[in-house]
């Protein structure tokens, strides 16, 4: 039964009616539903794939419900799990065929996104189809692949969304870049661009699962430029995950990726016959490398990269292909966008492009070859415009290549036999190519930019006009091309190439010149005819495209009055506002100016640095010039509104507020000097403290080592009372004795004289220990040099009390010395009273053995007396020189005690001055407040940036002040 069911539905040639697709898919669905057998359920999963391309609505409408019932209870069966996800698929994704109409194509598309909404209204199934990606099965993981990029084009924030909550959502998706099979891997890359776009979260965790590592090794495996359209997905997941996201930039550049890109861009001497694959990778490649040093990335971050692009070399490789011949002009174009972006701001970068010259013979320096494609009118537009960037690019920030522009049209520096950028750029400003003299201008207006010393260095150019004629400088022979111009616009309104374009490119260049350079104002307006043009210009009722030449020519008359220093009397700031006042009128003067700003053109330049136009006639704003429009607008409306009177007091006050300016730049600068020496007296004080700390620990090491050598002599003290002992016992004993030998007397006398050696040694070891007291008595005086207040005297006072306690000692030791001296010579005299006895000739053997330990005792004990007394006499004499020391440590510590009491009293002194400064400081900026305040009535801007820095370093020098004084009185 159920075969002939599918014979029916697959083709057969049953009997009776044929059932609709509509009913056909309802019992496919009945049978998904209800059979038990899994091949029953099988078959029709895959009958439901075979119809959901041509019943796409009403398998979605029927079906999906119970497709994702199979994937979630048949897991276990890889076959049906695969039908029910190509069905999925099916369903979901929009084919774009070319051969649909655009109706068709938008109910398609209306289709897709009404089943991702069904799909997506439970985001159990994004988890569950995340689940199933972890399956190796080829079978479920592709078309798994497929169903979740389809869902992400039609859905993108939703499924991001869900996916980002996901247990290791993005880390399963991750691991498709690992699978050994291509297709998956590559439709995996498809999937992570869809899920990158505009999440940065994702863009991060992606970044941190080793995305870029992988990424690049791909390249290289697939053939870097050379390779197919997978290296173009992996330059477009690369290009989504660093673009706008700082993290990962950094990332990317900590990680030294920046150095793996140098490879990419190696190409040969023969560039002939490039495939579209390489000029679609390398233009990829060329637009990562851009997206690193982005003009609107952070300037700290866009500085490191560029450092590191010039350090691995990878700029080098830029500049060869920049130079290279061959290469198609597209690539060609971005190249140099890439070049232009990696070498602004960057003076590193700057100088080494300014170093690079062309293959030619003679060589040229790349930035003439450049600006010769720049303003040579039969080269493509946008090669044109890049080449304008990169200029642009090499002189932002960069004084020193502005200089080097400028010097190049000087009449010292000029060269006849070369063509120099100077050259270049007056030819293109004054050639008959509109684009050419707009490019010429906006140029020369860069090497202008932000350098009052350049603006005055280009007045002293001199251009011969033609022959048998005196030269006249650039700036008049630029006002000249404007009334010129002028002229023929209106003779030839028609005629093609309307000079509009010359116009606003001559005009932007003036403004820039004379802007913030008095002197430049000055040779403007000494020319008779100048500003009677620029009135005449903005007085006339003129059509929509002369307005916006109005409106500039409105700026450069501002300019000339809010620059203006009255040097000439004919036109001072007063006489061109009464001008403007009876030939324009003040209310149609600010008209005409603000219709600058609101031009469709100057927002769209605005935007961005780089010069982009959809076509030359568009091209009439420079990005710099609308910051210059934006500063000086507001600036000059006021100027031109302000009376006679109203310009002397704000001329008077601001003479004042520079005279106070003055004097509190002049209390500062004292204030910080009197800071510094505060500041190198807290250091001394500081290394006064440290060297007291350090004299303490000597202090009580040595103190160590007397208490050692106490201890010694004490034990040495005890050792010579028992010997005297034995002495006496020893003449008891002796007086018994009848006779001495005289040849034993010489050997006791002998004896006496090896004692008394042994006594010099011991006085040797004292004289070590007077060498220990006076290294103490040395470190109590530093201690005292160093030590303030009160630890200083208690720290004397100890060392004074142990230098009597030893005085007291040696006096003690010094009388039990002189009772030992007395009794050495009472012992002496006995056994010279001995030895002149008869000696008795019947004396025993005993009596001589007794005698004999008698002489050795003896012996001994006067060695001992003779060290003792010499002891004696060396302490006595350390005695006297320690209290001499100690009498002149003494008075070196009242001396250093003086020199404290001066030294506080003068930072007494310098505080109170101080406090003097900050009350006078405190006037003079109560002053200030009360002349901006009247500023601020008559109508003067004041930038109240300043006013807060300004106060804040005032609180925060008072605070330092407050600070100091703390810690002065802590210690």
């Amino acid at each position: 039964m159920t075969m002939n069911f599918f014979r029916g539905v697959m083709g057969g040639q049953p009997a009776g009616p044929q059932p609709t697709g509509a009913e056909t898919i309802h019992k496919l669905c009945d049978r998904v539903a209800s059979s038990t057998l899994l091949e029953d359920r099988r078959d029709a999963v895959r009958a439901l794939k075979s119809l959901s391309k041509k019943y796409r609505l009403e398998v979605g409408t029927q079906a999906m419900d119970h497709l994702v019932h199979i994937l979630q209870t048949d897991r276990s069966d890889s076959e049906i799990l695969g039908y029910a996800l190509d069905t999925l698929y099916n369903i979901i994704c929009n084919d774009e065929e070319e051969e649909q109409d655009e109706n068709a194509q938008k109910q398609e598309e209306d289709l897709g996104v009404l089943f991702t909404d069904k799909f997506l209204g439970d985001s159990e199934n994004v988890t569950l189809l995340l689940t199933l990606l972890e399956e190796f099965d080829f079978h479920v993981r592709w078309p798994g692949v497929k169903l979740l990029t389809a869902l992400l084009k039609n859905q993108c924030n939703q499924v991001q969304g869900v996916i980002l909550v996901s247990p290791m959502g993005v880390s399963r998706l991750m691991d498709l870049l690992a699978d050994s099979r291509e297709v998956i891997r590559n439709d995996g890359l498809l999937l992570l661009q869809q899920l990158t776009k505009g999440n940065a979260a994702i863009q991060k965790i992606v970044a941190f699962e080793n995305a870029f590592e992988r990424l690049l090794d791909i390249i290289t495996e697939e053939g870097s430029s050379d390779g197919g359209i997978v290296v173009e997905d992996c330059l477009l997941l690369l290009v989504n995950l660093l673009r706008n996201n700082s993290s990962n930039q950094n990332f990317f550049k900590e990680g030294s990726y920046i150095q793996r890109m140098k490879p990419w861009f190696e190409v040969g001497d023969d560039n002939s016959g490039w495939s579209a694959q390489k000029v679609t990778n390398l233009h990829l490649m060329l637009q990562l490398v851009r997206v690193m040093v982005s003009p609107v990335n952070s300037p700290g971050a866009t500085s490191s990269c560029q450092k590191s692009m010039y350090q691995c070399g990878l700029l080098q490789q830029l500049c060869t292909i920049l130079m290279a011949t061959g290469v198609p002009a597209d690539i060609l174009t971005e190249t140099i966008n890439t070049v232009s972006e990696v070498i602004r701001g960057s003076q590193i970068n700057q100088d080494y492009f300014a170093s690079v010259n062309a293959p030619s013979n003679p060589p040229r320096p790349a930035i003439v070859v450049l600006l010769m494609s720049m303003v040579n009118e039969r080269q493509p537009f946008v090669l044109r415009c890049a080449v304008l960037y990169c200029f642009q690019c090499f002189l932002y920030k960069n004084q020193k290549g502005q200089g080097e522009i400028v010097a190049t049209l000087l009449p010292s520096t000029i060269d006849a036999n070369s063509i120099s950028a100077g050259q270049l750029l007056c030819g293109g400003l004054f050639s008959a190519d509109s684009l050419s003299n707009w490019c010429a201008a906006v140029a020369l207006a860069h090497a202008l930019q932000d350098n009052l010393t350049q603006k005055e260095q280009l007045l002293r150019v001199q251009l011969a006009t033609s022959l048998g004629k005196p030269p006249v400088s650039l700036l008049q022979q630029c006002t000249n091309i404007l009334s010129q111009g002028d002229k023929i616009d209106r003779r030839a309104k028609s005629e093609k190439g309307s000079k509009v374009q010359t116009r606003v490119g001559l005009l932007m260049l003036l403004c820039t010149w004379i802007s913030n350079c008095p002197i430049a104002v000055t040779h403007f307006l000494h020319n008779q005819e100048n500003v009677p043009f620029l009135t005449g210009q903005i007085s006339e009722n003129l059509g929509e495209d002369e307005r916006l030449v109005q409106g500039l020519c409105a700026l450069l008359l501002g300019i000339c009055i809010y620059y203006n220093d009255n040097s000439l009397e004919n036109y001072t700031k007063e006489k061109l506002k009464q001008l403007i006042e009876k030939r324009i009128g003040k209310e149609n003067f600010v008209e005409k100016l603000g219709f600058v700003t609101k031009h469709e053109l100057y927002s769209r330049a605005a935007q961005k640095p780089q010069p982009v136009f959809p076509s030359p006639e568009q091209m009439l704003f420079d990005h710099e010039f609308t910051k210059l429009v934006k500063e000086l607008e507001g600036v000059i409306t006021k100027a031109v509104h302000k009376t006679s009177e109203e310009e002397k007091k704000e001329e008077e006050v601001k003479k004042t507020l520079e005279q106070h300016d003055s004097i509190v730049i002049q209390y500062k600068d004292l204030i910080r000097d009197q800071d510094t020496q505060i500041q190198e007296l807290r250091e001394q004080v500081s290394t006064l403290s440290l060297n007291s700390e350090q004299m303490h620990n000597q202090i009580t090491q040595q103190q160590s080592q007397i208490q050692q050598h106490k201890d010694q002599y004490n034990i040495l003290k005890l050792k010579l009372g028992k010997d005297s002992q034995g002495l006496s016992s020893s003449q008891g004993e002796g007086a018994h004795v009848n006779g001495l030998h005289s040849e034993e007397l010489s050997q006791l006398r002998e004896e006496v004289e090896e004692l008394r050696r042994q006594h010099t040694l011991q006085h040797t070891q004292l004289s070590d220990k007077d060498s220990l007291i006076n290294t103490l008595r040395c470190g109590a005086a530093a201690a005292a040099q160093t030590t303030e207040g009160g630890a200083g005297g208690s720290d004397n006072t100890e060392l004074l009390r142990e230098v009597e306690s030893l005085r007291s000692r040696v006096q003690a030791q010094c009388a039990e010395i002189s009772q030992l001296q007395t009794e050495r010579q009472e012992l002496i005299r006995r056994a010279e009273a001995v030895s002149s006895a008869p000696a008795s000739s019947s004396e025993s053997s005993a009596d001589t053995v007794k005698l004999s330990e008698l002489e050795s005792r003896l012996a001994a004990q006067t060695t001992e007396t003779e060290r003792l007394k010499e002891e004696c006499r060396g302490l006595r004499e350390g005695h006297a020189g320690l209290e001499q020391q100690l009498a002149s440590a003494q008075s070196t510590v009242a001396i250093e005690q003086t020199e404290k009491t001066k030294l506080q009293q003068e930072v007494q002194e310098s505080k109170k001055e101080q406090d003097d400064l900050l009350m006078l400081l405190a006037d003079q900026d109560q002053k200030i407040l009360n002349l901006k305040q009247r500023l601020r009535d008559l109508g003067e801007t004041i930038d109240e940036d300043e006013d807060e820095l300004d106060t804040r370093d005032q609180f925060g020098e008072d605070d330092d002040d407050d600070d100091e004084e703390d810690e002065e009185n802590n210690d």
